[in-house]
């Protein structure tokens, strides 16, 4: 098998949905059914049972996942461990950010780890895309990233949070919602929202951009983007509505959206991650240094 069908592989497995596949591996969903049927012609028989409503996992694909999904992890885990070895000795502590407001609190735990270590360096290295928040974490571009939860990976590390903020609703000047002084999840019913280009897992996808309201009526899934400015522009033109964090009223003011208050949903945390095969006595200590500061 080459790497390209095995990753194809497991994120279907993970995902269950052929969409969500290919936008987590930047691919279209033509490829990736191209690729799983590749593999099942190879095997000799179906690895997924598919209907217009669902993708599962047959028996034999259930254990090929079974058979393969932990030496894919061990395989990543070596090379991180390789990469970490390859930096022993390095005086600057590399760090990432997701999103203004976090970049904001993560200035002052680098002021306190500075003045706690004034012998060890922190570098700043990159602003995480909505397309990958935790890639960087395992291509070995940063040590630590600040970004959102929930991340429940067994390669990554969760610490500390650095900041709980309340969501809001994004929406052109003009729509009738801009009006309200707040707004609840029923309220998205029907309507198309626009979501993240992520190739995090379902259950990340769909605690920040669900598909249904509580009461079980579907939301329409709008543009995928990368960015927070791509976003911006399509609600600007009218293209869809966006769920957003408190700090998007903050940092991204414009005269043609309105970030209206979403009273039911769900709170956004930010928190330090990192790869736990590249944990180091920096880390910890970069870490205790968020945990001395007060929650915001």
């Amino acid at each position: 098998m080459e790497r390209h069908e095995i990753e194809a592989f497991l994120a279907l497995a993970q995902e269950l949905h052929f969409r969500r596949t290919a936008e987590r591996l930047h691919l279209s969903s033509g490829r990736i059914s191209q690729t799983i049927a590749k593999l099942e012609r190879r095997i000799g028989s179906p690895l997924f049972e598919r209907s217009s409503r669902q993708v599962r996992l047959t028996e034999i694909g259930r254990r090929l996942y079974d058979d393969i999904a932990p030496h894919h992890r061990a395989i990543g885990e070596a090379f991180a461990r390789a990469a970490s070895a390859a930096h022993v000795g390095r005086d600057a502590l590399r760090v990432g950010f997701l999103g203004p407001a976090t970049g904001a609190v993560l200035s002052r735990v680098i002021g306190v780890y500075r003045d706690r270590h004034p012998g060890l360096e922190v570098r700043v290295t990159m602003e995480a895309p909505l397309s990958n928040h935790v890639g960087a974490l395992r291509e070995g571009e940063v040590d630590v990233m600040a970004t959102m939860l929930p991340v429940e990976e067994p390669d990554l590390v969760t610490g500390p949070v650095l900041l709980r903020e309340g969501r809001v609703l994004a929406v052109p000047s003009g729509h009738r919602l801009a009006e309200r002084e707040h707004v609840v999840l029923e309220d998205l019913a029907d309507r198309t929202v626009i979501h993240a280009a992520s190739p995090a897992p379902a259950y990340w996808q769909e605690y920040h951009h669900p598909s249904r309201t509580p009461a079980g009526r579907p939301i329409h899934r709008g543009p995928a983007v990368d960015t927070v400015q791509a976003a911006l522009t399509l609600i600007g033109a009218g293209l869809g509505i966006a769920v957003a964090t408190a700090q998007a009223g903050q940092y991204f003011r414009r005269p043609d959206i309105v970030y209206v208050p979403i009273l039911d949903g769900a709170p956004a945390d930010f928190a330090l991650v990192w790869s736990a095969a590249h944990e180091s006595e920096q880390i910890r200590a970069f870490a205790a240094a968020a945990r001395s500061l007060p929650a915001r």
